[in-house]
């Protein structure tokens, strides 16, 4: 598996839309005293539509528990999420015979919303199971099977703890499917739905490409396979920075993307650092943390 975590570190340099790792030269950051903290095992539970963010309610708030959860993973206040729409945006349209594609959600006019989705798989790490839990992160897992595959039980303590985390497609092996015929890329998408429906319960309704490259093959194969909607990004998380599509802060409906990667690939920070960085830089800009499934 250690070898399969290399290859997927080294094929993600590739293609234009892959992320590209910033160096970290900060000074100490009170994020960096975190370190490995024991807290309170996961508790599972259905992710059943009572325990996401809703309307009436903070995610992150009801019990004193809760409410310090932002403190012991290095934020200065709570975070804040967004209830879930009273009806879904409409899609962009699509073709016949494809799947619509989504870089950014319709959100309502003058709401400050932006979307957590992680892809790949190749990270395991407990502790981001456990602050995930505590803050009630609600994220959008899009899947790699070579790499996720090792312990698929890890993704579902992760879909389990009650904040909406969904399962998601993010193809079979990694491949830029630009470079494979309609086939194959079919044989990717399909396979990994089949792989997540037995492990998980159910067929994924979103598809993400890996590098962020399709072609109309993509749409058609995606449509083919049960997919609903080809998810991309506006917004990237590097190891201490966003990194912007345009311009160089969030906008409304951002889609924000990270990877399950630990320390070998982000120069020594863990994951749990990484998206404390992240929930920063979301807090600080003034935005609320919607679910994406809520959406599309």
């Amino acid at each position: 598996m250690r070898n399969a975590r290399r290859s997927l570190a080294g094929t993600l340099t590739a293609g234009a839309l892959a992320l590209t790792l910033a160096g970290c030269g900060e000074s100490v950051d009170p994020i960096e005293r975190l370190g490995r903290q024991t807290s309170q095992e996961v508790q599972g539970a259905d992710p059943s539509a009572s325990a996401r963010p809703g309307p009436s309610a903070s995610p992150s708030s009801g019990t004193p528990a809760a409410d310090d959860a932002y403190k012991k993973w290095g934020l200065t206040r709570p975070l804040e999420f967004a209830p879930r729409p009273a009806t879904r945006p409409h899609l962009p349209q699509a073709g016949p015979g494809k799947v619509p594609v989504v870089d950014r959600i319709p959100v309502p006019a003058g709401e400050k919303i932006v979307f957590l989705t992680f892809d790949d798989g190749a990270e395991k790490d407990p502790e981001f199971l456990k602050m995930a839990a505590d803050l009630k992160l609600p994220i959008s897992m899009f899947l790699t099977d070579s790499v996720a595959s090792s312990d698929y039980g890890h993704f579902q303590k992760l879909r389990d703890t009650g904040a909406g985390s969904v399962v998601n497609n993010h193809t079979l092996t990694h491949p830029n499917l630009r470079t494979l015929s309609y086939a194959a890329q079919k044989k990717e998408i399909c396979g990994q739905q089949d792989r997540l429906q037995q492990r998980f319960g159910r067929r994924p309704q979103l598809f993400r490409p890996p590098y962020g490259n399709y072609n109309d093959d993509t749409l058609r194969a995606a449509s083919e396979c049960g997919v609903s909607a080809l998810v991309l990004w506006k917004v990237s998380m590097q190891i201490n920075n966003f990194q912007y599509a345009e311009g160089d802060a969030l906008k409304p409906g951002d889609i924000v993307l990270a990877h399950f990667r630990g320390p070998s690939e982000l120069k020594g920070t863990t994951e749990t650092q990484m998206t404390t960085r992240m929930l920063r830089h979301i807090q600080e800009q003034g935005f609320r943390i919607g679910r994406l499934e809520d959406y599309l």
